[in-house]
């Protein structure tokens, strides 16, 4: 596939996350919560693995493709159904990504790929669907790890954090520590306790 169909593919995901009845501050001004973070997985992945294939860049920009049309409410507010809407939405980022790929002439092959790779389908034994999952976490690290923390007890960061780092491979491990720095100091304690 040419650049232009990714590009275009891009471009349509930024057209669906632009419809985000949410909005996040970007540093700048407030702009659609979703579109927001498929730029920052963009980025991230960039830094991380700039020579990242197309379909990995294509996962990354729709790892939350209108993610505000199934929200968390919709189901039992207990372990159970926190994996349950995870597993839904996973597949419903799949069946998202997968419409607008079809309609960028990819074929189906590619399509299913970029579902497996959002599903993070043999994680670990998989490069792509391994950056995919570590690009997540950084971002979550870079981006969202600070207004976590101001919600939840110490404890409960600590055990997230240490559940994140098992997640990520040692090159994940390598941009989360360069990354650690740039955190506030309360932040930078909790990421040593919970790697001590």
């Amino acid at each position: 596939m040419s650049m232009s169909a990714l590009e275009s593919v891009k471009h349509r995901i930024d057209e669906l996350n632009t419809q985000d009845p949410n909005s996040e501050y970007d540093g700048v001004t407030m702009v659609p919560k979703e579109w927001l973070y498929s730029q920052r997985m963009s980025t991230r992945l960039n830094l991380f693995q700039p020579d990242a294939n197309e379909l990995l860049q294509i996962a990354a920009h729709g790892q939350h493709i209108m993610r505000w049309k199934s929200p968390r409410s919709d189901y039992p507010m207990t372990k159970a159904g926190y994996k349950q809407w995870r597993l839904k939405l996973a597949q419903f980022h799949g069946e998202q990504v997968a419409k607008v790929m079809a309609a960028h002439q990819y074929p189906e092959s590619d399509q299913t790929r970029v579902k497996d790779l959002l599903l993070k389908k043999r994680l670990k034994k998989d490069e792509d669907a391994q950056a995919l999952e570590d690009v997540i976490c950084l971002v979550f690290l870079e981006h969202y790890f600070e207004p976590f923390a101001q919600k939840h007890t110490d404890e409960k960061v600590i055990d997230i954090l240490r559940k994140t780092w098992n997640k990520m491979s040692p090159t994940g491990h390598e941009h989360a520590l360069t990354l650690a720095p740039t955190l506030s100091p309360p932040l930078q304690s909790l990421i040593s306790r919970a790697l001590s």
